[in-house]
């Protein structure tokens, strides 16, 4: 649960407020994770609970859930070897699976007749920089069972230093385009696959947009006589 922390004012002005890099250890500081700066949104003075890296206990309280993570035990053997933690939160299964065992897993999610999700509707990247382990990118798989009607979501984390996680194209085609989006904005490199070529982003261009240390940039605005300067230039949350 978040708390509010009092104190005296802090840099936004705002009476109880604390400073956004003033959170105490293990905790998050406002919504942003400004430092240094003002906070407009409002929440300078909210703290929570950093994220915890832990699975879900067993059972999940779902039935659902606790049917496709049985079933899927039984038809991979070895999966807790496979598997670096298993979260159930939200009504949602979400397994995060060690790079070097993500196209059996998805294969066994595909073809296994008690589980079958044909489907991959997408792949997504995400940077945590605030990741414990220090594999701050992550890849984000959606799965879907057309026959069951449910969904599965897979996660694997991969470092800056080493961005590469095996292409699930040889399981499901459809992640073509999506890992190559991934690879253009957040540089993680999908291995056994051909044309992994931007598909967003200039051929030539230098860097990967969305990572969370890449600079925000811009070009000033013209609005009514005002100039309204780059985001870069604004405020600084960093």
């Amino acid at each position: 649960m978040s708390e509010i922390v009092t104190g005296g004012p802090g840099p936004g002005g705002a009476t109880g407020a604390v400073s956004p890099g003033g959170a105490p250890p293990g905790k998050r500081g406002d919504a942003f994770g400004a430092r240094g700066s003002g906070d407009t949104s409002g929440f300078g003075g909210l703290v929570r609970p950093a994220p915890g890296f832990v699975s879900t206990p067993r059972p999940f309280g779902d039935d659902e859930a606790d049917g496709v993570y049985d079933s899927l035990e039984q038809a991979f053997p070895g999966l807790g070897d496979a598997m670096e933690r298993v979260v159930f939160d939200r009504g949602e299964l979400t397994l995060y699976v060690k790079r070097e065992s993500l196209l059996a897993v998805a294969q066994t999610l595909r073809d296994e007749p008690t589980l079958r999700y044909e489907l991959c509707s997408s792949v997504s990247g995400a940077d945590y920089l605030d990741d414990p382990t220090g594999r701050r990118l992550h890849a984000v798989y959606h799965l879907t069972s057309m026959t069951y009607r449910r969904r599965l979501r897979l996660e694997v984390s991969v470092t800056v230093e080493d961005p590469t996680i095996p292409s699930l194209m040889p399981v499901y085609p459809t992640a073509d385009w999506h890992e190559r989006e991934t690879y253009d904005f957040f540089g993680i490199v999908f291995t056994g696959r051909d044309a992994l070529t931007r598909i967003m982003m200039p051929d030539d261009w230098v860097g990967y947009p969305q990572r969370k240390d890449y600079p925000l940039g811009g070009v000033p605005v013209d609005y009514k006589g005002a100039q309204i300067p780059p985001p870069d230039a604004r405020r600084s949350y960093s």
